[in-house]
């Protein structure tokens, strides 16, 4: 009896140190634990092998450096999984945080939260060798000439119509896998990725895909940049942002950044 009494008192002066030392206790869904959500599947470089308990991958990286700033070790982390769309619904979530490549807008930022930015994506335009044998180049004047094909819950159309506006009308598809399968069909000539997803479509799901160029980050008058998803009115919102901003403070971020990120070397600016 008193080992029972003794293991209990442990937990509950565990608890209170938790609750005393951390910006984060009693904010989570369930306490001392941080459930984290991504996509399904996850893919590279942002989660390996679709594995992001193994804490791989750009994301799966940032993820546990956060969860660490806010004081839960790997073992308080718990991962789930969920569309892109159902993500960006409002509602109640089966998460405290995701991570999916959500770049913050407005529209989105009223029905969810966001964290500050970890990640500013370069846009990065995805072709085929045979567009490119027949004269594409990156410049504005010949992504105009090419056929288009976007997805119209990402930020990818206002960019294509509003920066490179196309001589023709670009083709509308649900994700990211049909503008693929279309491009390999030759009913399109170029998409607009974030960079790393578009050096991973191209290398690894398509046996003709090139990346093209990229724009410039620092030139656009509003960035592409990637936050973590929270509930409307999430409390642990401060404290995200608050860890976000330590990691970049003592160089955590960008050594993440360099480590899987690196591929993005090499890919011409567009001019």
């Amino acid at each position: 009896m008193k080992t029972i009494i003794a293991a209990a008192a442990a937990t509950l002066i565990a608890g209170a140190a938790f609750a005393d030392g951390h910006c984060a206790a009693g904010k989570t869904l369930t306490d001392g634990t941080l459930t984290i959500a991504t996509g399904n599947p996850a893919y590279y470089p942002w989660v390996i092998d679709d594995a992001p308990e193994a804490g791989q991958g750009f994301e799966a990286a940032v993820a546990y450096a956060i969860a660490a700033e806010m004081g839960f070790d790997a073992g308080a982390v718990t991962w789930v999984r969920t569309s892109f769309d159902e993500a960006i619904q409002p509602g109640a979530k089966n998460f405290d945080m995701n991570m999916q490549q959500f770049s913050i807008t407005a529209d989105r930022d009223r029905v969810v939260d966001f964290s500050a930015a970890y990640y500013s994506a370069p846009q990065a335009v995805m072709t085929t060798t045979e567009a490119v044998e027949a004269g594409a180049k990156p410049t504005m004047e010949s992504l105009r000439a090419m056929k288009w094909g976007v997805v119209a819950s990402t930020t990818a159309l206002p960019v294509v119509m509003e920066t490179i506006k196309p001589d023709q009308s670009p083709l509308v598809y649900d994700d990211n896998a049909n503008i693929t399968a279309a491009m390999q069909a030759g009913q399109i000539d170029a998409a607009l990725f974030d960079l790393p997803t578009a050096l991973f479509t191209s290398a690894v799901l398509m046996d003709n895909g090139v990346v093209l160029g990229q724009f410039d980050p620092s030139a656009a008058e509003n960035p592409d940049q990637f936050g973590a998803l929270m509930p409307e009115g999430s409390a642990l919102k401060a404290c995200v942002d608050e860890a976000l901003a330590a990691l970049t403070d003592n160089g955590k971020l960008a050594a993440i950044e360099a480590e899987w990120l690196q591929d993005a070397v090499g890919v011409p600016l567009i001019k």
